[in-house]
């Protein structure tokens, strides 16, 4: 078999994927927004470095370095005051940004900054960003990208893999056959949506005699006027940390976002969210809940074998196969991104300088809605 350049040699070692001491720079997620109320400050550990989260007056999450410059308190311990954050210890004062504001001993405060970090909300969940300044938004479902959708936060795992295999579970095109007996072929095509994000997509014709579809009917009258129709099952990868399933068939998606980032150990923390498309009124709201609903009591179940794989493998990927394609692929996506050190944060290689002016035009529209 020729895996010709688009795949990633299997005699190199990777330096990003399945690395223990390297992640992609990138957003990842904190806790769920409902954790964190106004006026509350906890700590968070993420990535191996300790950080403080705090929610001020006006609804902002603001996330800094967990400990006070002066004496190296633990800013966790302090308190919220409007939309700054107080020591507990020698009560200095930190703004949003950082900034030291107020020392009760001084008339004029020492001149300096605690490192924060950016920081914004969607999905439900609370995300940080790994660097000085966002180069990509927040990530995003493509056909959600404009539209409200409606979000359910399932559940957090801990895996004893690396994020890098609980990401290409989903388009091992192999294992979709053998462990789950899908009676369909998978063949996925590529798509690069930024140099950040990957699409893996594959649309299957299904009859309409499928249970799920006719489950589907029965909320959505009209849904299907012919005999048959197309399934789609789509992966999109954010910052190789960050998996979205699109699935279902033509007339009604469902997504589903699982979240990883490196735990301590070379391990894996997750959060798995659903989501769809909002739909107005009592009966969209209704609907769309039950199939949530049922959506994760159908993917608990078609996960338990998974688990178990991902619980004890010791991935190394020596023989790769021509069905293996879309892996190498990921793989090479990857190991083009930019990797930061476990714990430090510093970057494992130096940037290419034309990424800078697409980063400040990025920052104009963050925001921390």
């Amino acid at each position: 078999m020729n895996l010709n350049s688009q795949t990633f040699s299997s005699t190199r070692k990777p330096k990003n994927f399945n690395n223990p001491e390297h992640f992609i720079e990138g957003w990842y997620w904190v806790i769920p927004s409902r954790n964190l109320r106004v006026g509350e400050v906890k700590p968070v550990t993420i990535l191996g470095r300790e950080l403080v989260i705090y929610r001020g007056k006006d609804k902002r999450v603001v996330t800094l370095d967990a400990y006070c410059p002066h004496m190296g308190a633990h800013l966790a311990e302090g308190k919220v005051e409007g939309n700054a954050l107080r020591c507990f210890f020698h009560h200095w004062k930190f703004d949003a940004e950082g900034m030291c504001i107020d020392i009760p001993c001084l008339d004029t405060p020492l001149s300096l900054k605690l490192q924060t970090w950016p920081t914004a909300e969607k999905y439900g969940m609370i995300w940080v960003w790994t660097g000085e300044i966002p180069q990509q938004p927040l990530p995003f479902v493509p056909e959600l990208e404009q539209k409200e959708c409606d979000v359910t936060i399932h559940s957090h795992f801990v895996m004893n893999c690396h994020p890098s295999v609980v990401m290409i579970n989903a388009i091992d095109a192999q294992h979709l056959n053998t462990v789950h007996k899908l009676p369909i072929e998978i063949n996925f095509e590529r798509e690069e949506l930024n140099e950040n994000a990957i699409i893996f997509s594959n649309t299957t014709p299904v009859k309409d005699n499928l249970f799920f579809i006719k489950l589907i009917c029965l909320f959505y009258k009209n849904a299907i006027t012919y005999s048959s129709c197309y399934w789609t099952y789509s992966i999109c990868y954010w910052y190789g940390s960050i998996g979205i399933v699109t699935l279902g068939p033509d007339f009604f998606h469902v997504h589903m976002m699982v979240a990883v980032r490196l735990h301590e150990g070379g391990k894996t923390e997750g959060q798995i969210l659903f989501m769809t498309k909002k739909r107005q009124g009592i009966f969209g709201w209704l609907s769309n809940r039950i199939v949530l609903g049922l959506t994760k009591i159908a993917t608990k179940y078609f996960l338990m074998d998974d688990i178990k794989i991902l619980q004890t493998i010791q991935f190394n990927l020596k023989t790769p196969i021509k069905v293996d394609h879309s892996i190498m692929q990921f793989i090479n996506h990857v190991e083009k991104q930019q990797s930061l050190m476990w714990g430090t944060w510093q970057e494992t290689r130096s940037r290419d300088v034309e990424s800078k002016p697409k980063r400040e035009r990025w920052q104009d529209t963050m925001s921390n809605d």
